[in-house]
């Protein structure tokens, strides 16, 4: 259990401390759900003082390295080349232009760097190139991440041995409803991509995107598939739907905000030592509705102007609405 500035605030620690499982059954969390709002976060919130400070967030800039033209058919995404968009196709950016990024984010608190190309897999070529971003990242001071789409045994060795500490490799939604957002690679893909970066040694982050159609069944599921890996990925993303014209999931029902909620606290609840981080949809979350993630067991945040291709709240924004809530942002090295 983490030490925190609550640790002797009666009531929250008359709970035994949350167990770390790895058997969770969808209708576990199914039931999860079906809780009272009230008592769902309750219980999120008690797990999360269990293991973290719970006035403390984590911050991660995230900037995409290479942009569009991606051979992928993501349902959600604008960089795929399949969709018109209107979103221009550029290349891997120069390793200077992607340190001067990183000086700016770690200047506005960041602790943590992570770099995005729009590939179904890289070249080899590309993961030098890559590396040399990872080693000048690092020599800032900064934790490294990117996403690269899926590696082979030997890319994978590679940025470990560059010294990437987190790759990101989203699961997006269910095994059940995969086929309906993806077709050009399996989840099993997913899945073998994950499997790579853990036994290299390299810190997994991994969550998906809810808001795309699915169902609560299927948030269930995206979330039991995460937690019931070999260990819990450090990092879980939650994603919120950002909709882009000239994708397909365009125009769909926009998500309950409270089963947005609802999610983060079972996310916390099922991995108590998870980073839970609100990702993209932050520019459509009210104020009040960060707050209740937070409440829920959020404990890390996507910070700054751009996120990908999709606006991101200005990294002001942040800082006002964590000063109104009486959050910090959390020291370099907390994973």
């Amino acid at each position: 259990m983490r030490e925190n500035s609550t640790s002797n605030f009666k009531g929250w620690h008359d709970h035994p401390v949350a167990e770390i499982r790895h058997d969770w059954r969808v209708e576990e969390v199914e039931a999860l759900f079906a809780l009272p709002f009230n008592d769902l976060v309750y219980r999120a919130q008690t797990v999360h003082r269990q293991y973290f400070d719970p006035n403390q967030v984590q911050i991660s800039s995230l900037l995409s390295i290479k942009t569009g033209a991606c051979a992928e058919d993501c349902a959600y995404c604008p960089q795929s080349a399949r969709y018109d968009t209107g979103l221009p196709r550029e290349e891997l950016m120069p390793v200077e232009q992607v340190l001067a990024a990183a000086r700016t984010a770690k200047a506005q608190g960041a602790s943590r760097f992570c770099m995005g190309a729009a590939w179904r897999s890289p070249k080899d070529r590309d993961i030098e190139r890559v590396c040399a971003m990872i080693d000048g990242v690092k020599a800032l001071g900064l934790e490294t991440c990117v996403t690269l789409g899926m590696l082979s045994d030997g890319q994978t060795r590679r940025l470990k041995d560059a010294g990437l500490d987190f790759y990101n490799h989203n699961l997006d939604t269910s095994e059940e409803y995969y086929s309906e957002i993806i077709s050009t690679r399996t989840y099993q893909d997913r899945l073998d991509t994950l499997e790579r970066v853990r036994q290299a040694g390299i810190s997994v982050c991994c969550g998906g995107i809810v808001g795309m159609g699915e169902g609560d069944r299927d948030r269930a599921g995206l979330l039991v598939q995460l937690a019931n890996l070999p260990k819990h990925p450090e990092s879980v993303p939650i994603n919120m739907l950002v909709q882009v014209e000239g994708t397909p999931l365009a125009g769909i029902e926009k998500l309950d905000p409270f089963v947005f909620v609802r999610t983060i606290a079972a996310a916390r609840i099922m991995m108590p030592e998870a980073r839970v981080r609100l990702s993209a949809g932050r520019t459509d979350m009210s104020d009040e509705m960060q707050a209740l993630c937070f409440l829920a067991g959020a404990n890390s945040i996507f910070y700054g102007e751009r996120l990908l291709t999709t606006e991101n709240p200005v990294a002001e924004g942040d800082r006002r609405l964590f000063r109104r809530l009486g959050l910090q942002m959390s020291g370099l090295g907390v994973q």
